[in-house]
């Protein structure tokens, strides 16, 4: 059940092998808990594009994203073991909110580590999801920053740390998003999919891909956190250059388990530019009245830039999540 860190602490294993089932299973639990997302045709970018586009609208969400799924499937299958415990979690905000509901939810109490520029409005939906429930601590800048400092606060606490992606449980939670757009709309040649540490396009190619072995499951980062993309040309994992990015809910690095498992379930990657990723942002507000984050802005980012080709297809585009400041957004629409 966990792996012991060497000088005290554990986490939960990080078993990722994700199966079809596990997903059911999710599906199951999770229903009346999370909300059954709409599956919506986009005239404008069907349009735009020549084919059929439907966005997966993960930005309306409870806490406006995804993450509430897998934060709360692993939580309630492992509800016995943390309770009086208490866990140990880090995330760049989306994640965090999830747990942050799931702990005031299920009463486990929880320790939240968040990089000090993760934005001020997913901060604020930490503090009032889990009020009484949780603490929040902020360290460093980035993601990768927050996880070490969480894996610090594990050992010194003898507390179990909650991965953010790499769990065969959070994956399974993430692969409801998959599991509801097949059953919402079984015509569909590809899906779009943020990519960052991997847990929700692998849990959406695990169960699309037993359904319907022909769907094209692809992969969108920014070119500012680029790991999924070089890594896949290059055959194995490589060192990449990061920099500042409006999709900071896809920054950070990969952990080889889960590159290994995209091996044989995605079929793709698609690098953006930011500023393709400002002016989805500011094409959704205008154009399509939805407020969405960096990460949730990917997909569309890769139709209008023709990173993507959807001409005569049918094409999921999995709109992440739309936690962004207000700041930010208002910088955006101030440049396109």
């Amino acid at each position: 059940m966990y792996e012991k860190f060497k000088g005290g602490g554990f986490r939960v294993n990080c078993d990722v092998n994700v199966r079809p089932e596990d997903v059911v299973k999710a599906y199951k639990l999770l229903r009346g808990r999370v909300l059954m997302t709409p599956l919506e045709r986009s005239e404008v970018l069907s349009e735009l594009c020549g084919g059929n586009v439907f966005l997966k609208l993960e930005n309306l969400q409870l806490c406006r994203s995804f993450k509430i799924r897998g934060a709360m499937n692993i939580m309630l299958n492992l509800k016995g073991e943390f309770e009086g415990k208490g866990v140990v979690t880090c995330s760049s905000g989306n994640h965090a909110q999830g747990v942050a509901i799931a702990s005031r939810e299920l009463g486990i109490r929880s320790i939240i580590v968040v990089p000090k520029d993760c934005p001020e409005t997913k901060k604020e939906a930490i503090r009032l999801f889990g009020k009484g429930w949780i603490e929040l601590v902020e360290h460093g800048y980035g993601y990768d920053s927050a996880f070490k400092e969480a894996e610090r606060i594990s050992r010194e606490n003898n507390l179990p740390f909650i991965p953010p992606g790499e769990h065969r449980l959070v994956m399974a939670g993430a692969g409801t998003v998959g599991y509801e757009i097949v059953n919402q709309n079984p015509d569909i040649d590809a899906i779009l999919v943020p990519a960052g540490s991997g847990g929700l396009i692998l849990g959406i190619a695990t169960i699309v891909k037993s359904i319907k072995p022909r769907v094209e499951i692809i992969g969108i980062q920014s070119e500012a956190s680029p790991p999924w993309y070089f890594s896949w040309q290059a055959g194995r994992l490589v060192e990449v250059e990061y920099k500042p990015s409006l999709s900071e809910g896809t920054w950070g690095s990969i952990k080889e388990c889960m590159f290994n498992l995209a091996k044989d379930r995605v079929d793709s990657f698609l690098l953006v530019k930011e500023e393709d990723i400002k002016e989805a942002i500011a094409f959704a507000l205008r154009k399509l009245h939805l407020v969405v984050e960096g990460a949730g802005a990917l997909g569309i980012a890769a139709l209008l830039s023709k990173r993507f080709n959807a001409e005569g297809r049918n094409v999921v585009v999995v709109v992440s999540g739309g936690n962004i400041d207000v700041g930010v957004l208002k910088s955006v629409l101030n440049s396109y």
